[in-house]
């Protein structure tokens, strides 16, 4: 794919989100780091990776969300094609639910 993602300053980051206990400490952490139009792009590209992995069209989705057809194209390359990373925390979620 892309450029490589891992080297030292991506580790720190890493390791200093792993250091939020709760919902709250990730809203404060995050509206330092992100702006908010950072932040809501995150959000919508996991909202678009949940709907996709739930069976959802690409115009069901862009309604609802507001993604182009372009970043649904993108999230869903990375569902069939990436890390499995959006996989592993579906799954870790819909433990937490159950």
């Amino acid at each position: 794919m892309g450029k490589e993602i891992r080297n030292e300053a991506v580790d720190e980051l890493f390791d200093a989100v792993l250091q939020l206990r709760d919902r709250e400490e990730c809203y404060k952490f995050f509206e330092d780091v992100c702006t908010v139009n950072e932040l809501q792009s995150l959000s919508q590209r996991f909202e678009v990776a949940k709907m996709l992995t739930e069976g959802k069209t690409y115009l069901d989705i862009a309604e609802k969300t507001g993604a182009s057809t372009a970043t649904i194209s993108r999230v869903n390359r990375s569902l069939l094609y990436g890390s499995d990373g959006y996989n592993m925390v579906f799954s870790r979620m819909r433990k937490e639910e159950a």
